[in-house]
């Protein structure tokens, strides 16, 4: 039995490792660990790093296999500024794995908000009115009109990293789908 850390307590982030190792003897931890990026990074490299840096915190606690990273950010396009998520497992043996997901444009009012030097999550808390929109739908529900969450969107980046770790023999499954 293997043990996965997040790093992260961001329910959206946690419940997407959960939901896709659920049926595996996988041991799901989370821990609020830093990214040693910007608060809202500003490119993949930027995103991908915070990523990386999260995973590799997991691996400093006691009984811990793998660990996972899950980070947000925006990237510059020719065509404006686009949301973009990525994720990185890397295991106490050194290895590491990296995977990227959905790319939507950003509106314009955002993306100026954002070259501002507002915080994505701050500037969709101020348009859906919620709170907690962090924790559920995310930029990506507002800009998708709820057809993709949070959730879902870091679950299909965490498939990808599972997949990759398997294809080389890391966290094979134990029990029979």
């Amino acid at each position: 039995m293997w043990t996965i850390m997040i790093g992260s307590k961001n329910r959206a982030k946690v419940h997407a490792l959960q939901e896709v190792v659920i049926r595996d003897k996988i041991i799901v931890r989370s821990e609020a660990v830093p990214s040693d990026v910007a608060s809202q990074p500003f490119s993949d490299q930027e995103t991908i790093q915070g990523a990386i840096n999260r995973a590799n915190h997991c691996l400093s606690f006691d009984g811990v296999d793998y660990g996972v990273g899950l980070e947000g950010g925006v990237v510059r396009s020719e065509y404006g500024l686009f949301l973009c998520n990525w994720g990185a497992l890397v295991s106490q043996t050194g290895d590491q794995w990296v995977a990227g997901g959905a790319r939507v444009p950003l509106p314009q009012e955002v993306a100026h908000e954002l070259e501002g030097g507002k915080e994505l999550g701050d500037i969709m808390e101020s348009l859906t009115k919620n709170p907690d929109v962090r924790m559920t739908d995310g930029a990506i529900g507002y800009l998708t009109d709820g057809e993709i969450s949070r959730k879902a969107m870091f679950q299909h980046v965490v498939h990808l990293l599972i997949g990759q770790a398997r294809r080389d023999g890391h966290l094979l499954r134990t029990v029979t789908h």
